[in-house]
């Protein structure tokens, strides 16, 4: 007859239980995974089996779960993993970033919806390129990164009684990223539409009968739709970039 014994049961939670809560606090996050129309079942279905594919190549310490170590060592993995899924979301606020900038230099500021993804209000062009990063990322394996990532943490961070705190000057660094790259994506788009509204405002002085509200918007949309879809396969180069620079500050944000 086969006999668990309480100190076996003990062993087999904790082996399991510290790298699924960073697991988890990672998916929570990350995109692709923590999209709201997926599942919170299916969610935990994915942190389990990513769990147990791990857990051969990890080391768990013995903790014990009910104590004030335990719940510190529990927390301490939450935050590791929340942290980690923010470095990849900021990837995609950047790409989000740069469409909202293309969609509001086209005139199409008026074509905004809620984006559960986001939690707010964003306009169409910014959806088109968020939904068209998430592809390249997962046709670059991106998925795959984030799950190496993951296994290569328990090695850069080991799980121990020992506390992390967070690399505030990373996080900044991650906060100008922002900026600067969903600016240098969205160049071309700008730059094209700048010189087209000048050339609208040359032709509305040259010629004043021109209806300029009636023609220029068109003109804008058609310019702003053009260049996107000439800047289409340009997008894959920054955006693998960006990925690689992910999978170190990944590990980067907690010291």
């Amino acid at each position: 007859m086969l006999t668990i014994h309480a100190a076996d049961l003990q062993v087999w939670i904790v082996q399991l239980l510290w790298p699924l809560i960073r697991v988890l606090g990672c998916i929570a996050v990350i995109p692709l995974f923590s999209h709201p129309a997926i599942p919170q079942r299916i969610k935990l279905a994915i942190g389990i089996v990513i769990t147990l594919a791990i857990l051969p190549g990890i080391q768990v310490p013995a903790i014990e779960v009910l104590s004030w170590q335990g719940l510190l060592s529990l927390l301490a993995q939450f935050l590791i993993g929340i942290s980690m899924g923010f470095v990849m979301r900021i990837l995609f606020t950047a790409v989000e970033m740069a469409g909202f900038m293309m969609g509001m230099s086209m005139g199409l500021g008026f074509a905004s919806f809620y984006d559960p993804q986001a939690e707010g209000q964003t306009n169409a062009v910014a959806q088109f390129v968020t939904m068209l990063s998430l592809l390249i990322f997962i046709s670059l394996d991106g998925h795959l990164i984030v799950v190496a990532v993951m296994l290569q943490s328990f090695e850069t961070m080991p799980i121990t009684t020992q506390h992390w705190q967070l690399n505030s000057q990373a996080i900044a660094s991650l906060g100008g990223h922002i900026f600067s790259q969903g600016l240098l994506m969205s160049l071309p788009v700008i730059a094209s539409l700048l010189i087209t509204n000048m050339a609208l405002g040359i032709l509305t002085k040259a010629a004043p009968q021109f209806n300029i509200f009636g023609i220029g918007f068109p003109i804008t949309i058609g310019v702003g739709l053009l260049m996107i879809w000439l800047s289409l396969p340009a997008m894959v180069q920054p955006i693998n970039h960006w990925l690689i620079d992910a999978q170190q500050q990944m590990l980067q944000v907690l010291q």
